[in-house]
């Protein structure tokens, strides 16, 4: 047996009936009645023992079938596993913290879960390994004498086992023999959606988390404030909140549910633009021009009572979402976007020089607002993320390293390729619209992205455009998102939204467990992600 790449395979995993061959034994001629169980042979043993017993030989076993795939399976020779009618679910002394990974795939293949008892003949047995048994999120699956074994050094890599047994069952009936060494190329791999734009009810993104969960993403972006409305109950400033938004008791099921299959909710309130929704109820923080007039969806940042504001309401947010990253935003501030910024804010000009000195810029104040957001949930455990385009070429006030830049586009004015970040030192995270972005209506040449080009042409490191950055930056990158706006949110109803995204986020998913070049065309992709369940 050899350890061989995971491929992405269509073969269904060999089953007992399938694989049984009869040994038959053949007399020689003239040889009469076949020799009675008692006659002696010349070895003096029984013929019937010299001759070899009817059994089952078993072709060499093929990688389980999965979406993403396995990235190494060692073959073997062997029935498989499939749940029998006295299969349970155990977990392995000591690994007690995997009960709720147990009791899930327990109710998934409709069997038994026994809790940290011995495995027996048909089980499924769940182990918590060391932690250097492996990378973060890996896990081994091994398929031996029946039974299915499957450990990791954290929890999530076990769990990711239990969807590799899952999706191998749902497809071919059976999990192959062997023994499956499988780990993600990278850390983070989602789906974000904009939840401002357009209303989504929580059971609509349960079923998203759910999704997700069985293709192996771990983080769900929830952009829910936006000029167009504020889609998450407040406590403290529930006058900015919308009609249609979710109770904080949904969120705390959806943010529990996605725990509950290690996916982590990275929430994001955009600052200081995108808050049109806040500004209605806040309108004396309203950013305007030297002629009065109001500038879409931009606070004064200028006014004490901006950041007082804002703050308050991540204060707030922070408790609800008890995840490891809080997204800022940071883009679009209209005032950056005009062709002289000073000349048509001198308001922010004079709060830029009283901040940070003579020869400062309205850049250098929007850089110094974001740091003083990070600032707000840095103390909290939560690693500050921003959009590429709220970091500037030459200001004289620089990002905070520890953000984390989510690159989307290169397209805006002054715009930076994304070596410039990454010589800098910053991490990064892949949302590159021209293959990750799905917007509603398809405004400004946007055009719905295909689960087919992202498979065959993307990977984390296309991050602008269709080429890839130099590999010695890749580990500076992170992962990334696909995205969802609602730019036209009455152009797709939630469930053309759902139909739409479905196959991009599976090629996605692939991508980033497993950046190198699949070894399925795309068809035999599409009929894998059908027979596995993915395609919906």
């Amino acid at each position: 047996m050899s350890p061989t790449r995971g491929a992405l395979v269509t073969g269904a995993a060999v089953t007992v009936a399938a694989a049984a061959v009869l040994t038959v034994v053949v007399w020689p001629e003239g040889s009469g009645s076949h020799p009675s169980r008692d006659a002696a042979s010349p070895s003096g043993t029984s013929a019937s023992a010299a001759a070899p017993s009817p059994s089952r030989s078993y072709p060499l076993s093929s990688a389980p079938s999965t979406i993403p795939a396995v990235r190494e399976h060692t073959a073997a020779r062997g029935p498989g596993w499939q749940p029998g009618e006295e299969s349970t679910v155990v977990i392995a002394k000591g690994s007690e913290v995997l009960a709720d990974e147990a009791q899930l795939l327990a109710r998934e293949l409709n069997i038994h879960y026994r809790g940290a008892e011995e495995a027996r003949e048909g089980d499924v047995e769940l182990a918590l390994g060391a932690k250097d048994q492996g990378p973060a999120e890996s896990y081994t699956l091994t398929v031996r004498d029946r039974k299915v074994r499957i450990t990791g050094p954290d929890e999530s890599g076990v769990f990711y086992g239990t969807r590799t047994l899952k999706q191998s069952l749902k497809a071919d009936k059976t999990v192959p023999e062997g023994v499956v060494n499988d780990r993600p190329d990278r850390p983070q791999r989602g789906l974000n959606l904009d939840i401002a734009r357009k209303h989504y009810s929580a059971e609509w993104i349960e079923d998203r988390i759910r999704e997700m969960g069985d293709l192996k993403l771990n983080q769900l972006g929830l952009h829910f404030s936006d000029d167009q409305a504020f889609r998450i109950e407040s406590k403290t400033h529930p006058e900015v909140v919308s009609d249609e938004a979710l109770t904080q008791d949904e969120v705390r099921r959806i943010v529990g549910l996605a725990n509950s299959l290690h996916i982590e909710v990275v929430p994001e309130i955009d600052s200081p633009g995108h808050l049109g929704a806040v500004l209605r109820a806040h309108p004396d923080l309203q950013l305007r021009n030297t002629q009065g007039r109001e500038s879409r969806g931009s606070i004064d940042i200028s006014k004490p009572g901006a950041a007082k504001l804002i703050d308050e309401l991540l204060d707030e947010y922070t408790d609800l979402f008890p995840g490891k990253f809080w997204h800022l935003g940071a883009d679009e501030y209209q005032a950056l976007m005009v062709r002289d910024p000073a000349a048509s804010y001198p308001q922010l000009q004079r709060a830029a020089e009283q901040k940070h000195g003579s020869g400062a810029t309205i850049e250098d104040l929007a850089t110094g607002w974001l740091n003083d957001r990070a600032a707000v949930v840095e103390p909290k455990g939560r690693t500050a993320k921003a959009w590429n385009d709220g970091l500037f070429r030459d200001s004289k006030v620089v990002a905070d390293k520890n953000i984390e830049i989510e690159y989307w586009t290169g397209k805006e004015i002054g715009a930076r390729p994304p070596q410039e970040y990454l010589a800098a030192g910053y991490k990064m995270l892949n949302l590159n619209d021209e293959f990750l972005y799905y917007v509603l209506g398809e405004p400004n040449e946007f055009v719905y992205p295909t689960g087919k080009r992202i498979y065959e042409q993307w990977t984390p490191m296309v991050l602008r455009g269709t080429e890839p950055v130099a590999a010695r930056y890749s580990s500076q990158i992170l992962g990334g998102r696909f995205a969802v706006w609602g730019d036209l949110p009455n152009a797709q109803t939630v469930q053309q939204v759902a139909d739409g995204i479905r196959m991009p986020l599976v090629a996605t998913s692939q991508k980033l467990w497993d950046p190198r070049k699949p070894e399925l065309t795309w068809d035999q992709f599409q009929d894998l992600a059908a027979r596995t369940g993915s395609a919906g």
